[in-house]
């Protein structure tokens, strides 16, 4: 499904299975409201909606991923994705939406990557026992980051878990 067009980097499949593994010891998806950022080309929603969750928001401001994932959208009748075009930064600041999980999959060499879990948690839109989920390289390290709860690795994927209920 990815285009030539769009400037993404897929979260590789192995990595996906190892999330979904984890994630379905703790959560039920069927009772969450997923926020996906940095969308790239939505795979990570379509796999939220694929297990049943009842809503998901995706933001994504490249025009070209946008447009693709409407189109998919609008092909494979998913009315449980919304998708916003906008910058994360800016739909951080003015989201007053709580949701349940949030995944962010921000290019690697974001230069703002370090504050990203400040952001989301300092946005108040994390349910009290919600999850937000980081990928990223191993370059980069959260563990020194409020709210940080474990770290996993899927080959060259790693996701940071972080939980206000630690």
């Amino acid at each position: 499904m990815p285009q030539s067009n769009l400037k993404v980097r897929p979260t590789t499949d192995f990595a996906k299975e190892g999330l979904f593994n984890v994630l379905v010891n703790k959560i039920d998806f069927e009772e969450i409201i997923v926020l996906d950022l940095f969308s790239g080309t939505g795979g990570i929603s379509y796999e939220f909606v694929s297990r049943g969750v009842a809503q998901v928001h995706l933001v994504e401001k490249n025009h070209n991923n946008f447009s693709g994932i409407k189109k998919i959208i609008r092909e494979l009748e998913l009315p449980n994705i919304k998708p916003i075009h906008i910058d994360v930064a800016a739909y951080l600041k003015t989201c007053n939406i709580k949701y349940n999980l949030i995944f962010a999959d921000p290019p690697y060499d974001l230069t703002w990557i370090e504050e990203l879990p400040d952001l989301v948690f300092n946005a108040n839109i994390l349910t009290d026992d919600g999850l937000f989920i980081l990928e990223h390289s191993a370059n980069q390290n959260f563990s020194n980051k409020p709210f940080f709860l474990e770290m996993r690795r899927y080959g060259e994927v790693h996701f940071s878990f972080f939980q206000t209920s630690i």
